[in-house]
């Protein structure tokens, strides 16, 4: 019970004035409801919470109204009844006077509670359940720091804790909230002690640690522990340790090191030495969170200073304006000097009153120009080396000063920035009147600052040298291919070579692609009436692309952008017509300088006896044959062909898509893509094909013939879908033919709209799963969205 453990002397530290008795000369009160609560959602150590109410709505005592956002967040609850009346950015209490999003309740004055869930017997609760109410109570420390409960009650596995620290130090001037919580509430701190011990898994040291100026909480907390050891062994166990006072004993680091002897290494936390250290109000908050259910709404808070009519403790609602609680207290804003948040040694000075009460907020500091005068402007270093010797963290506060005027980062952080506590016992004791604890929390602010950017930095730094090895790589397989098709030409070449060398076998057999290319003759009568349709047609396109632009709801106004591409299209439409034109003049000049009595030949197809078999082993051989028998070929038959091929390319892409489907295969987005682009060529080679007049029968393109018959193959379910395909088309393109020209526009954009919104949701698809084809995909949505505006 009563601690007879030896204690180790803190390094460094100060003594001054305490002014404790202020606030201590009346019992622990309570101020009516103000007439707004502001609630900041940022009330916490990490991210703030995110809101889960509405402007208007009606909430209770203890609901919840921004929900943890992260780890290290914390939940966030309404202190009292009433409206929801806004939620905006407002003032919060915060060096640098910052706003963040708040939610404004107006209380009805009926303080209606949600319904609580109580626990009669917490050790019959798991552990994680009994974290999971802690957590969701939005406990979080009330010492200052804010660090959420629930995480710091949670050490890894790794972390065997062995001692458990309850800090009722209380250290700062002024500053008495936990000293008269203490008094008032010792039977809550012991079996908030009892409750984390169990959560903990019972640590061997249990320890309550008090600084020797706060006599009554000492003997509140004995007989409490006293009391509690009748009917809980475990209680027993709990030591109340008393210790000197001394600035600032009340760190966490310090007050570990005075009652274990043990230092936190430099980067690490209490767990990994073993310890927890937990504020004395967090452990009532954490119990009553278990027992009674109740969130933390409100909390313990010292109102001091000698510009006050009344001084002394109040257990305040979160949210209640900072004037509003000075006025409470005869506030004299004539005689102020300023108004502190926290105490005289690690609080700030509040830039606007109107910031509210919060979890971290212990004291409200008021005083008058006597008691806390403005300080001295600050004189040049004169290197006595005072500051060195009462840090207790044995940093060396003069370099840390020189370091961060210079902004040397790097030099800051080797020398242990960021052990220091920013105690401002170095500003207390320096002669020149330095504010070194600003420094070092600007620098703090600097390096976070440069290390969120070198952060971004270093992800865009590897998202450029992955598109880079991305782009390299395709670079070497295109190069490679080159390679490939240049080498597979230059054997062409050389096969071709050496067969033109070769002696002919017999004067009967004659080479095929001679036999393939006189194949086919096209009669002058037929050749001038294709002539005469193509002048017709690109007549059609320039008389279509004369017609003026109309605005529509897509394109409300003309731009001169799209006037320019119009007189582009006009000047293109118009060469293909002088072009079509010239072809007919000379076709027609030849022809009648034909000598008399010339008849036109009749279209001779070369039987397939005529031509020599070709060898089908030789591939070279075989596709310059089919190449110089398209070149012979009539435009007619030209298109057949294509259309053909393209219904044969058609037919393979779906079975490729059912098999993908089948193997759930990523590239089924990409395949299916390739798919209607396919289908959309055929349709445009329908309409194609009835533009000219011709109809849509299947014609076969001049082959090498083959020794050996190819066997057919049986119709899979797949060519039958293509074939379904096919015969939609069909029909779409019949339609088109007998359209105007106005509906095949309407129709080409109604159609190229259903693909780009398509394409966008496969681009949103890919974009989502992180797929491989994203650029594939986004290049397809740029090329349809070009499409549609020149068509719009």
């Amino acid at each position: 019970m009563t601690s007879l453990i030896k204690v180790w002397e803190l390094p460094g530290g100060v003594h001054p004035p305490e002014h404790k008795d202020q606030s201590l000369q009346l019992p622990l009160g309570n101020i009516p409801l103000p007439p707004v609560l502001v609630i900041p959602l940022n009330q916490h150590m990490g991210t703030p919470a995110q809101p889960v109410v509405q402007v208007g709505e009606r909430v209770l005592t203890g609901q919840l109204i921004g929900t943890a956002d992260g780890t290290f967040s914390a939940n966030t609850h309404a202190s009292t009844s009433g409206t929801v009346i806004a939620i905006e950015e407002r003032a919060i209490p915060h060096p640098s006077g910052m706003n963040s999003e708040s939610v404004v309740i107006e209380p009805d004055g009926k303080n209606e509670w949600i319904e609580l869930t109580a626990c009669e017997d917490y050790r019959s609760l798991d552990r994680l359940t009994l974290l999971d109410k802690i957590r969701a109570a939005g406990v979080a420390g009330l010492g200052g720091a804010g660090f959420p409960t629930a995480v710091k009650l949670a050490p890894k596995s790794t972390q065997v804790i062995d001692t458990l620290i309850l800090n009722g130090a209380e250290c700062e001037p002024y500053i008495t909230a936990d000293d008269m919580l203490m008094q008032v509430r010792a039977a809550e701190l012991v079996a908030g002690t009892l409750l984390l011990s169990h959560i903990l898994h019972h640590p061997k040291n249990l320890l309550i640690g008090i600084e020797d100026n706060k006599p009554k909480a000492i003997a509140a907390v004995k007989a409490a522990v006293a009391g509690a050891a009748v009917n809980d062994p475990e209680a027993a166990n709990i030591q109340v340790v008393v210790f000197p006072t001394k600035y600032p004993s009340g760190g966490a680091k310090q007050l570990i090191q005075i009652l274990t002897g043990r230092e936190i290494p430099s980067g690490h936390h209490s767990a990994d030495i073993g310890v927890i250290c937990v504020n004395v109000g967090t452990a009532v908050a954490a119990w009553r969170a278990v027992r009674f259910g109740e969130p933390l709404v409100s909390r313990v808070a010292t109102v001091v200073g000698e510009s006050l009519t009344t001084q002394r403790n109040i257990d305040v609602l979160f949210g209640t304006p900072t004037s509003y609680v000075l006025a409470q207290h005869g506030f004299n804003a004539n005689n102020a000097s300023r108004v502190v948040m926290g105490g005289p040694m690690m609080g700030f000075t509040l830039l606007d009153l109107d910031a509210p009460v919060i979890k971290t907020t212990n004291c409200i500091l008021a005083p008058s120009k006597q008691e806390l005068p403005e300080p001295l402007p600050a004189q040049a270093c004169i290197r006595c080396g005072m500051c060195a010797e009462v840090c207790p963290a044995s940093l060396l506060p003069q370099q840390l000063f020189w370091y961060a005027q210079a902004e040397d980062f790097d030099r800051l952080e080797s020398h242990n920035l960021f052990d220091c506590i920013e105690c401002g016992a170095c500003s207390y004791v320096c002669p020149s009147t330095i504010p070194l604890v600003q420094y070092y929390r600007a620098a703090k602010g600097s390096i976070r600052l440069h290390e969120i950017e070198k952060e971004k930095s270093d992800r865009s730094r590897q998202r450029f040298e992955f598109r880079q090895q991305r782009i390299a790589k395709e670079e070497a397989e295109k190069e490679a291919k080159r390679v490939a098709r240049q080498k597979a030409a230059e054997e062409a070449k050389k096969k071709l070579a050496e067969k033109a060398a070769a002696p002919a076998p017999s004067s009967n057999v004659i080479s095929a692609a001679a036999a393939v290319s006189s194949a086919v003759q096209v009669a002058p009568d037929e050749q001038k009436a294709k002539l005469e349709r193509l002048v017709a047609a690109a007549k059609n396109t320039l008389e279509f692309q004369q017609k003026p632009l109309v605005p529509n709801k897509t394109n409300p106004v003309i731009s001169d952008e799209q006037l320019v591409k119009q007189q582009v299209r006009i000047k293109q439409a118009e060469l293909k017509l002088a072009e079509a034109e010239k072809k007919l003049a000379d076709f027609s000049a030849q022809t009648s300088n034909a000598e008399p009595g010339a008849t036109s030949a009749p279209v001779t197809v070369a039987a397939a006896a005529v031509a020599p078999a070709v060898d089908m082993n030789d591939p070279v051989a075989a596709a310059i044959a089919r190449a110089q028998a398209k070149l012979t070929m009539s435009p007619e038959d030209k298109a057949r062909a294509n259309l053909e091929s393209l219904r044969a390319r058609l037919a393979k892409a779906e079975e490729k898509v059912a098999t993908a489907k089948t193997e759930g295969s990523a590239n089924l987005d990409a395949l299916q893509q390739g798919a209607e682009k396919l289908q959309q060529k055929i349709t445009e080679a329908l309409a194609e094909l009835t533009a000219l007049g011709i109809k849509d029968e299947p014609i076969a393109v001049p082959e090498p013939v083959a020794p050996v018959a190819p066997v057919a193959e049986p119709v899979s379910a797949e060519q039958s879908a293509a074939q379904a395909a096919i015969e939609k088309a069909k029909a779409k393109a019949a339609a088109m033919a007998s359209m105007s020209d106005e509906e095949k526009r309407a129709e080409q954009i109604q159609s190229l709209q259903t693909r780009l919104a398509k394409a966008r949701e496969r681009l949103a698809k890919a974009e989502a799963d992180n797929d491989a084809n994203i650029e594939a995909f986004r290049a397809g949505v740029t090329k349809l969205e070009e499409k549609l505006n020149e068509l719009a």
